[in-house]
Formats: C-alpha cells, structure tokens, sequence
C-alpha cells in the first residue's frame, strides 16, 4: 500500500466518505479516523502529513461527524494554506477554513473590533521598516539600512515571544541572540517605534494576533462566539508555533480538546523567529488523553537518502534528537548519494553546471533539479556558473545576486571610481585591481573580516565580498585588467542573467526550501564556517545547523550531491575542511555504520482518556510497532531472517568478527551442558545480529530480535560480559525463571 506524492490536475472526487480512505497508509488511515479528542501527528519529511491531515478533515466532514463551517485548519504560509484549502475541495470537503494564523486572527480582529473597541481598526503599516527608521531617528540613532532591517527584525521577535521594550535587553541576553546593536539601543528603538505606532494609529502584522488575544481574553463573550462556530482545529508544521500564537490557539480553544497538531521536531528550524519545538513535544504532558500517530513511511526519497537523512540525525543531541523518527523509505533503490570535494569555489560552482547538464541530458527535468545552499550569498557564482553552462535556472526566496540593492549600489561606485578614479584618494594606495576594489567597496561596508551575527547585515557583508572575489578571479586570469574592464565584466554578467523567468533548475537557500521537494538536489558549500555557519556557537544553535541540513537531504527524491570546496579561491590553500556533520557519513570518516538508535519507529499510541489538561492517569498502552527496516538502506523488511538481522541480506555487515566467533563458542559449550541443539540456545542470525549491535547493557541486548525476556534472563549476563571482552563464568546461564 503506498500514498501518492503526485496527484492529477483534476482528481475525481470521493464517491462515499469510505472512499476518502482509499489508498491511506495503515498510520495515515489512523490519523483520517481518529476524529474526536486531542491527536498530535508526528511526521517525519516525505510521508504524506498533508494528505494525512486533509483526509482526516474531508473524511469527518463526508461522514457527517464534523460539520464544514466549524473547522479551522491553521498553517504557516498561504502557500500551504492554499494548498490545503485545493486538497479539501477536491475530496468533496468545501467550506472549510484553511488560512494562516495570521489571516484568521486578521478576519476576527477586523469582525470584532467595532464591538469590543469602536470604530474602524487602525491601519496595518505598509511598510515597517520605514516607522522602524523614524523610531530610530526620533531615539538619535543612525541605523544603516542591513542594521534597519535587523532591528526590524528584533522587534518582530520580542512581539511573537511576547517580550515588552523594558524586559527586551534581558530576554535577548538570556537566549543567547546575535544582534545587530546594542541592547540598550535596540529596546529604546522599539519603544520609540511603539510610541509612533500609537501616535499615527497604526498596527503592524504582529498586533495582529496580540490585539485578537488581548479581545478574547478580556472579552469572555467574544471568546464564546468565537468557541461556538470553531469547535475543531488542525494545525500544520507545529514544530513552527512560536509563544503568541500557542496562546491564541490556546484562547480559540478554551476548555475543550478537539485539536490535532501536526509537525516535526527535526524541522525546526526558525528559532530565530521566535518558533519552538517545545509545544509539539510537550503535547502529551498538557493532554495525557491524547492519540500520537507517527508518520514515517517516507514516498518521497530512495532507501540510499532515506538512509543519509536518518544517520545524520543519529549524531544529533538535544531534546528535539531524542524524538527523532526514522524514516523507511517506500520507493525502489536509487543512486548513493555522491560526496565531491572541490579545489576551490568556482570549480564547484562548474563541476555542479557540468552534473547537472549530464542530468538533463539524461531526461531529467531542469524543473526537478535545485542547487541548495546556506545563505543567498553564495548564490552569485551558481548563478554564473549555469548561465556558462546555457542552463536556465530560476532564484527562489531571494533576489537575483545582481539585482540586491547593495550589489546594484556598490556597481554604482565602482563605475564611478573607474570613470573618476584619478581624482579619487581612496584609490591612492591601491596598487591592482583587488585592491582598488576593495578600497571602493569599503565605503559601501565591506571589511576584511566579516561581522559578527546573522541577518541583513551579514548578506550585505557576503554580496560585497562575492565582488571582491570575483574581482580577485577576474585579476588572475587577465593581470592587465583595469577597473574599467572589470565595471564591464559586471555589466556583461548583470545581463546575461536579466533573462525571462524560464523553468529552470532553481536556486534557494536551504531555509527558503523548506516544504519543497525536487528529484535531483546539489548541497553545495558544505565546509565548516558555512555549515554549520561561523555565528553558530551553542550546542542549540550547532543543532539548529543540523536540522537545516536535514531538511535539505530530504528535499531529494531521487539524485542527492553533496560537495565542499577546499579553498575559497583558484590557487588557494586548501585548509578548509567538510562539514563536522559529514563525519560518520561519507566514505572513509570514522562512525560510518553508525545507525539511528532512536525509538521513533512509526505506530499509533493511544493515550488513556482522563479529564482535560491533567497529568495524571493510568499508564497509557502501546500497540505493537507494525514495521521494521533496514538500518543501512532504510527498506522496508518483510523476511524474517532479514528482520532478526535488522538489515537486508545483501546490505554490508559490521559485525566484529572476533565477537561473534566468542560467542559462537560460548554457545556451543552451553548447548553441550544443556543437552540441547545449538540454536536452542541463539540462532545463528541472532549470533550476527549481537556480533553487529555489540551491546552494551541489557537494554540494548533485548532489543535484538530472537533474544526476548526469557534468553535474556537467562543469558544476558554471559552475553554482555562476552560483548564486554570479558570471560563468563563457567557453567550453564543464569537462572530461568521459568524453571
């Protein structure tokens, strides 16, 4: 039984409510039908949660058990709310709500604010950066414009962590936050930028949900007419809920617990936003009756990166890792992931041109491929590199590198210096064209080293640099060039790149692919101080960094590279070195075998009724976990023999040789005393399986399939010991208990 990923333009809507199951996996026909109560859908990347989730909705509305009009479905992005509004109509479930939180709070607010205020609702600000810049002016503050957007952006997280200005120092401190100014400054600013707000009688996108949960907690009857229509709510990616909307989500429940959530703690990846994963998995403290349905039968990647994504969370630490979920992969075998490590930037900027013509020479589509990276400034030389190569490429989430406004401003000054150069002071100790560069570039904000944090100031400081570099190339390969033939060399570049927006391979920063997928994917830039980025230092934040790369291994359905570049520059010293997060995963690096220990395998959990919001109850049962894969391709294991393995046959072994040769003559001896056949003791499968695991405490031991209770008692101890190095004592096993 599979779940599409792909559907046709125009699906024929379900005959029966029964027929909105048709074709649900045994976990998503879970989720379609667990209908009342409070349900949190764990999924893992590629398993189908959307279409989990829609039917759910269309199969409650189609059987007559929840009506159209009193579902609310929440999500992030209008993308996805779209998306999931198109998948309802199709399955005969129209009428039902989907939208952004924002957009639900922005239809309440404007509905209700006549009754609990007056008159008309303030204004939304068409552009907040602008009032940011007259806080920052009315606080004597010059702000560049990157700093205008980083405080923009600080102001927006301390209002969805529901931080005021006075508590705004503390909190950032406390967190551990990069930012752009001084704390001091920073609060001072957003206090000024609330006072202006509240002078021109303005609202920005954040008051949007703080004013609808200031009505609905301070206007109990507004709070039931909202209760009255929504009395059931799904709410997507939230692993994303950041603290404000948890409590309107909270308010728009009250006292009742028809709500499934939806998300992926490996995903989480905009901290920096405010979003946390600690609502999703704090969901069975604050509801103890709850159904806990995980996802993890991946249709969208091969078993080879199915197997990449999972071992690369094996490594991680945190409490997001500890409720990590392994995917097993449903799709037929496809090609290893390729790892390629590169001279220098630009020869792996054309060695990825070069595979990816190969690809669609070989059919691929060049709208199924991406190239993904770290920040958008590394975008530039990708960007020349395809139009080299004649290959049409498209730019998502970011501008085209020729089009930024730093970019189009430093050309400004460059043309300027060429044309005026000889009059110009800056350029008076500048002896070649890098150098010439860079003294112009430094009055547009480059420096020799890069500032400390993230945010706009960080990809002003790389899209400058990428001129530099690229000017630094250009000198190279024709010493004799001037400044003039380089203002050139730009032009020819900017509009070469100017083309029509053509399907073509696209180009995004792994934050602006979340949610997407393609068939092939490059990850490109994958040396250390760009991933995990230099301005991550926490324990937290080096996760984060991993999670990101996660999510761009699982972008990939079929084809996955992943490459690095040993130097910055042709000629460079190559003193750079792979990702920390490739160690224990490409070829020839310690750990390689290394598997995913978690116990996040697919299954349904039912929690044990009890009254709302208590911890409190009865120990909830489990059923039996209903799959087992191979922990070095991922596939699924149907043979029982591969399953006591726990791999596929002919998937390679790393069984210590030494140990299961030990253990083949302990059993031997123990089946001499007991007057029994050597396999009544362990199968030889089981010997292998110990040999690969080598357990190190019983724990571990009684999770290898053919041990179980009875031989563990009975032999755990002489087992470990063995796995130890050590010698058991003479004699037969341990006591059986049954005996």
């Amino acid at each position: 039984m599979t779940a599409a990923t792909h559907s046709t333009l125009f699906p024929q809507v379900p005959d029966t409510a029964d027929a909105v199951l048709d074709g649900l996996d045994p976990e998503q026909r879970a989720v379609a039908t667990a209908l009342h109560g409070p349900v949190c859908v764990l999924a893992g990347a590629g398993t189908g949660k959307t279409r989990a989730i829609t039917h759910r909705i269309a199969y409650g509305v189609r059987s007559g058990i929840l009506q159209p009009n009193s579902i609310l479905a929440v999500t992030f992005t209008n993308r996805a709310a779209g998306e999931m509004r198109g998948r309802l109509r199709h399955l005969g479930a129209g009428g039902v709500q989907a939208r952004t939180f924002h957009a639900a709070a922005l239809r309440q607010l404007q509905f209700f604010w006549p009754k609990a205020v007056g008159g008309e609702l303030p204004r939304i600000v068409d552009r907040k950066i602008q009032l940011v810049a007259d806080a920052a002016a009315a606080c004597r503050i010059r702000l560049e414009r990157g700093e205008l957007r980083d405080v923009t952006a600080e102001i927006e997280w301390s209002k969805v962590t529901q931080t005021v200005p006075a508590d705004y120092a503390a909190a950032a401190a406390k967190t551990g936050r990069l930012t752009p100014r001084n704390n001091a400054e920073t609060a001072q600013i957003y206090a000024a930028y609330e006072t202006l707000k509240r002078d021109r009688a303005l609202i920005d996108f954040e008051d949007v949900l703080l004013l609808t949960v200031g009505i609905l907690q301070d206007r109990h009857d507004i709070a039931e007419q909202v209760r009255s229509q929504y009395q059931h709510f799904v709410v997507d990616e939230y692993q994303d809920v950041s603290p404000l909307q948890q409590r309107l989500l909270e308010l728009w429940l009250g006292d009742r617990d028809n709500l499934c959530v939806v998300g992926d703690a490996s995903q989480t990846i905009y901290s920096f936003t405010g979003a946390t994963p600690d609502h999703l998995l704090n969901f069975r403290t604050r509801h103890p009756g709850a159904t806990v349905v995980k996802l993890v039968r991946d249709y969208r990647s091969t078993p080879q990166v199915v197997h990449l994504a999972n071992t690369l969370l094996s490594h991680a630490r945190g409490r997001a890792a500890e409720h990590r979920l392994e995917l097993i992969s449903q799709r037929d075998r496809g090609p290893e992931p390729a790892y390629t490590d590169y001279a220098d930037e630009p020869t792996e900027a054309e060695g990825t041109a070069r595979r990816i013509r190969a690809l669609i020479d070989n059919g691929v589509s060049a709208g199924e491929i991406a190239i993904l990276f770290r920040t958008n400034g590394q975008s530039e030389i990708y960007e020349q590199a395809l139009a080299d190569a004649g290959i049409p490429y498209q730019l998502r989430g970011a501008e085209r590198f020729f089009e930024r406004a730093e970019v189009r401003k430093a050309g400004h000054a460059l043309r300027s210096a060429a044309r005026f150069g000889d009059n110009d002071s800056l350029l008076d100790d500048a002896v070649d064209l890098p150098s010439q560069v860079r003294a112009v570039l430094s009055g547009e904000g480059w420096t020799s080293q890069p500032p400390d944090g993230s945010g706009a100031v960080r990809e002003r400081w790389e899209s400058l640099a990428a001129l530099v570099r690229l000017a630094e190339d250009f000198a190279r390969a024709k010493p004799t060039a001037t400044l003039t033939d380089l203002v050139t060399e730009l032009d020819e570049r900017a509009a070469a790149q100017h083309a029509p927006t053509v399907e073509g391979v696209t180009l995004a920063s792994l934050h602006a692919a979340k949610g997407l997928e393609w068939d092939a994917v490059f990850l490109v830039g994958l040396a250390e101080g760009m991933m995990p980025i230099t301005y991550a230092k926490t324990d937290e934040q080096i996760e984060e960094e991993r999670r990101l790369l996660y999510v761009g291994v699982t972008r990939a359905r079929h084809h996955l590279s992943l490459s690095w570049a040993l130097s910055r520059s042709p000629g460079g010293r190559p003193n750079r070195r792979p990702s920390r997060f490739l160690d224990g995963i490409r070829p020839g690096t310690s750990g390689a075998t290394a598997r995913n220990t978690s116990t996040g395998q697919g299954g349904i959990e039912h929690g044990t009724p009890t009254t709302p919001r208590t911890t409190t109850g009865p120990v909830r049962r489990r059923t039996a976990r209903t799959v087992a894969r191979c922990h070095v391709c991922g596939r699924t294991l149907t043979d029982a023999g591969e399953m006591k393995l726990m791999r596929c046959e002919d998937c390679p072994s790393d069984m210590d040789e030494g140990l299961y040769e030990r253990l083949h003559d302990w059993r031997a001896d123990q089946a001499q005393q007991l007057g029994q056949p050597a396999f009544c003791v362990f199968t030889d499968k089981t010997l292998v399986a110990i040999a690969e695991a080598m357990p190190e405490d019983a724990a571990q031991l009684a999770r290898i399939p053919g041990v179980g209770m009875r031989k563990l008692n009975r032999f755990g101890t002489d087992v470990l010991t063995i796995c130890a190095g050590g010698a058991p004592d003479a004699g037969v096993g341990g006591v059986d208990e049954d005996d």
